[in-house]
Parts: C-alpha cells; structure tokens; sequence
C-alpha cells in the first residue's frame, strides 16, 4: 500500500542543488516522502533495493531515479546528502548507522527504532557523525489539516494546549500484508509503531520536551491467525509542561470506510478546541483536512486540503544544507521515539478473557 500525498511543488533549492537517493523500500511510505522531497526542489539521482520488483516499481514512478547495484553504490556517491528510506523498522537503526558513516544524512519512515539500544545507538552516531537523523511523523508532517493546527496553535487560537487526544485507527489488508508485518520482533508492536506518530504530535501540540508514560495497553483481540500481531493499543502520557494525552491505535477500520482509517485528533487548549478529521469526514464530505476551530470568537470550519501545503521537507533540504533545525530538532525526532518505546516496554497485555502484566 502506497501512501503518497500530492503537495504544490514549492522547491526550496534549484534543481541539482540538493541531490538524495531512495533506498530500502519496504514500507510504501517511501513514495510519500520521495514525492515530498521532490515537491521542494531535491534532485532524486538513486533507488537501492535488494528486491528488483520492488526496485522496478519504483522506477515506474519516479523515472529519473536510476537503479543502484548496491547500497554501497549509492553511499559512495558524493553528490548525494540524504538517504532516505522505510527499511523494516527493526533495520531502520542499521541502516541509519551506514548511512551516517558514510557522512550523508538520513531520512527515515517512522518508527525509527524498536528498541532502547537502538535508539541509545543512534544518539551516539549523530553526536560521533554530525549527521542528521530525521523521521517521517507522517500523520503530522504530511497531513494538511494537521499542519494548520499547528499554524492556529501558534497563532494562540485556543490559548495554552492543555490535553490532546488521538485517534489512529487502520485497515488492515492482511493478505497483501509482507510476513515481517506480523513479527513483533520485526515491526516493534502497535504502540512502538503507529503509536509514535500519536506521541510525536503531542509534543509537537502541546508544546513538551518530554513526557512521562503513565499507562499503556495492548491486544491482540480478533487475530488469532496471527499470534504476533497486536490489534490494538492506547495509552496515557503526561508531559512536563502539565498537559496530558491519551490516545488509541488498531487495525479495526471497518471495510465500509471510504478510505484506511478516520485519523482525528483533538486538542484542548485554554479558550477554545480544535477537531482534525484528517483521511475523512463521514457521512459528510468526501475530503479529509477537515478542521474544526471553537474559541471566543464562534465555531469554524475550514476545509484545508490542497491550500496548506506541507513544509517540513523545504525545511528539512534546508537544515541539511545550513545544518540548522527548523523542521525538528533532533531531540523531538528521539524523544517521540523513546516514548513509544517505553509505552510498548510497560504495557499491559489485555484479552477479554484475561488481562497480564
């Protein structure tokens, strides 16, 4: 499943100026964050992956990139300053290491670790390298509604963000599903992996440098074919500023959706609340970015979608050339990451028949 949202190409740098490859392309965000790469001015000149159909496909959709024999191919190449690429998530941290080693920055699909060792890992290589290691958030960054959010929090639209809440439901196509998807060891569990970009936007909304993971749960309650899966998950995280979150994730999107899941989230803040209805708004409008704004002036709805663009990755092209952090501080990226872990790390194993500690 491909997942690549369309943004108005509002490059950052002339064509050449900025040249990445795309690589490891097991997971179909790569599409999103190669089209998001490209709309602001990067010069795509690589694709590596071990799976020539894979490869090939890849190709198909963005022609100019040529196909690499190897990854060494790629990470030898001098022109090129950032790697981006959606390995399995248990690879992502080794991949990440080879690429910083070999000087140029990384880009890679969330979750971008499944373990605590990883993570301690890759702080060492950005401080031992100087190199960058970003994280596709997607339900954030490449989102439009969930862009202005932001734009309105910054504005003080609702005043102080005191609690967020997050809803992450997907659908889960089993059967065209890869059997690394089902390996816990693998994929990290449903907290450690859709569950990151919940934590990420709490941060990012409320304003917290860190947070605090107070209870979290998971289950797996309707695939018993698939013992390693976990359907569901939530959790509650309080961050160091007061404000609070709970937040849930499953694979439950009912096949009557129109479209993989109705992602929302809702922010409270001290004179007034926003709704996102990110992929949909049911029964309603047939476009998602839809955003709901209440505060002491009324109750607002905008539609959002193809106006707001998405500006992480001009920013991002450009904090790897100036080595600056205005699209994430590095910081951000692992403290979203080292929460999800630690909210998988202590969660409760649940069933309806019994529940484990």
């Amino acid at each position: 499943m491909n997942y690549a949202p369309k943004g108005l190409p509002r490059p950052v740098v002339k064509p050449g100026e900025f040249i990445f490859a795309a690589v490891a392309l097991d997971h179909g965000h790569i599409y999103g964050m190669t089209g998001g790469l490209i709309e602001a001015g990067a010069t795509l000149k690589w694709v590596y992956d071990p799976d020539p159909v894979r490869a090939e496909a890849f190709v198909r959709e963005f022609p100019q990139a040529v196909r690499a024999d190897t990854l060494e191919q790629v990470l030898e190449d001098p022109e090129v300053r950032l790697v981006a690429a959606a390995a399995i998530p248990s690879e992502r941290c080794a991949l990440g290491l080879k690429v910083m080693d070999a000087g140029k920055d990384y880009f890679t699909d969330k979750a971008p670790f499944t373990s605590l060792d990883q993570l301690a890992l890759a702080r060492e290589a950005v401080r031992r390298t100087g190199c960058k290691y970003a994280v596709y958030y997607s339900e954030r960054l490449h989102v439009e509604s969930a862009v202005y959010a932001g734009q309105l929090i910054r504005e003080g639209a609702i005043g102080k963000v005191l609690q967020v809440t997050g809803f992450g439901p997907h659908r889960l196509n089993a059967s065209s599903r890869p059997d690394w998807f089902f390996r816990k060891e693998r994929y990290g569990g449903i907290l450690c992996d859709i569950g990151s970009h919940q934590i990420e936007q709490f941060l990012f909304y409320a304003g917290c440098k860190d947070a605090q993971v107070l209870h979290s749960k998971v289950a797996n309650y309707d695939h018993p074919d698939y013992p390693e899966l976990e359907d569901y998950g939530d959790a509650t995280l309080l961050g160091d500023n007061g404000a609070t979150q709970y937040f849930r994730v499953d694979w439950f999107t009912p096949d009557g959706l129109r479209t993989w899941g109705d992602g929302r989230t809702f922010i409270l803040g001290t004179e007034g609340y926003i709704e996102l209805r990110k992929y949909t708004d049911i029964a309603r409008e047939a476009d998602g970015d839809q955003v709901y704004l209440v505060n002491r002036e009324g109750e607002r709805r905008f539609g959002v979608r193809g106006r707001i663009g998405y500006p992480y990755f001009g920013e991002l092209i450009l904090d790897c050339i100036n080595r600056t952090e205005l699209a994430m501080t590095q910081e951000h990226a692992f403290k979203a990451a080292e929460l999800c872990l630690e909210a998988q790390r202590q969660a409760m194993v649940i069933s309806r028949e019994k529940s484990v500690m």
